[in-house]
């Protein structure tokens, strides 16, 4: 309240400031021209005026065009008048379309020219008084244009840099969305990768209840760790939520390479998917890192969809290029035989098809002509 309350008392001062200030002008005028005695039969007239002018002042700030015009109108009755007539022209002037305040000097010109006429100043001959009557009027409506077109421009830069400033934001939040996707997106291909595995451990126990204490003591510790790894991977996730650079995933772990894809192979084998690895790739080291990334990722997606829809079925992974002709890799493995270890939400190759493109790439999936499932990607690999 106290806050809303101050502008008002801001212009309430300046209003009192605005009338006091004009005021003693009309009165010093009134007194000049009244200290010799000689207009002494115009001095109710001029007081009368230099009150209502005065007053005219408060006008100005609502209706400044109407009030600059009675103004200039007083003018031609009473030289008292011409302080706050000055005012009229000059916040017209101001805060009025050059046309409108062309017309208003006008105006204040042509009554100081009719004042002029009939109450001249002492021995001023009335060329001189038109020509600085016409003087002051064009000085006014300058300094009030320029004064308009400063702030004009003052508030463009003002407007400009709050838009810059709210771009600014927008993109901001738009990139930290776009890193909490990207993350998100990375620690599902993680956490989907893992819990496969844990079924596939999982699977075996159920089909092989006769396996001797030692192989179900180590498919147990096994899976005890990858529960602890999911665990913590999905603690990751839902820290996304987090401002985190996407060089790392959350939780400070690098993002996986190129040079990562025998590891995430041999991961596979462990976990009892027969794979057969054929890796063609002519100087790895210097394959763009974001390629790199992502084909860990097409290899690593399509291991869990083999691990899912055709648990049991061997994997054949391919993967050649050299710089300049790109990188292509292949994911190939026979049809179902109808038993799925964990429900697949459908997603992981839509996200993966955007990943790819997103990349420069290409990729292709679906049912081979002879049966079976492909998954093939095909990424830029500049020369």
């Amino acid at each position: 309240m106290q806050e809303s309350c101050a502008p008002v008392r801001r212009n309430r001062w300046a209003d009192l400031i605005a009338i006091v200030a004009v005021g003693g002008l009309s009165a010093a005028t009134i007194v000049g021209r009244h200290s010799n005695g000689a207009e002494r039969q115009w001095l109710i007239l001029d007081i009368a005026v230099g009150i209502v002018a005065t007053g005219l002042i408060l006008v100005l700030a609502r209706r400044p065009v109407t009030g600059a015009l009675v103004l200039a109108g007083l003018a031609a009755l009473s030289p008292a008048a011409t302080p706050p007539s000055t005012v009229g022209t000059l916040t017209v002037a101001q805060r009025r379309p050059l046309r409108t305040a062309v017309l208003i000097a006008l105006a204040g010109t042509v009554g100081h020219l009719i004042q002029g006429l009939w109450r001249p100043i002492g021995n001023l001959p009335f060329f001189w008084f038109a020509v600085l009557d016409f003087a002051v009027h064009a000085a006014l409506l300058g300094w009030g244009q320029w004064t308009q077109a400063r702030q004009q421009v003052l508030d463009s830069l003002r407007e400009r840099a709050q838009r810059a400033e709210a771009e600014q934001g927008r993109r901001v939040a738009e990139a930290r969305a776009l890193e909490r996707t990207k993350m998100a997106r990375e620690m599902h291909d993680v956490l989907a990768h893992r819990l496969s595995l844990l079924a596939t451990y999982a699977g075996a126990l159920e089909y092989r209840p006769d396996s001797s204490p030692e192989k179900l003591a180590k498919a147990a510790g096994v899976i005890r760790a990858g529960v602890h790894q999911a665990l913590d991977e999905l603690r990751e996730v839902i820290s996304v939520l987090r401002d985190t650079e996407i060089d790392e995933l959350p939780g400070g772990r690098p993002q996986p390479t190129f040079q990562d894809l025998r590891a995430l192979v041999e991961e596979s084998r462990e976990a009892g998917t027969t794979i057969a690895y054929d890796d063609r790739v002519t100087d790895p080291t210097t394959l763009p890192p974001a390629t790199g990334r992502t084909a860990y990722r097409v290899v690593q997606e399509g291991l869990t969809n083999a691990r899912k829809h055709a648990a049991g079925h061997p994997v054949t992974v391919s993967v050649t290029g050299e710089p300049g002709d790109g990188l292509r890799i292949e994911l190939t493995n026979p049809g179902s035989n109808g038993t799925s270890l964990t429900p697949g939400s459908g997603t992981g190759l839509v996200g993966l098809t955007e990943r790819v493109e997103l990349a420069g790439g290409t990729l292709d999936h679906g049912k081979r002509p002879g049966g079976g499932f492909r998954l093939e990607a095909s990424l830029p690999w500049p020369s």
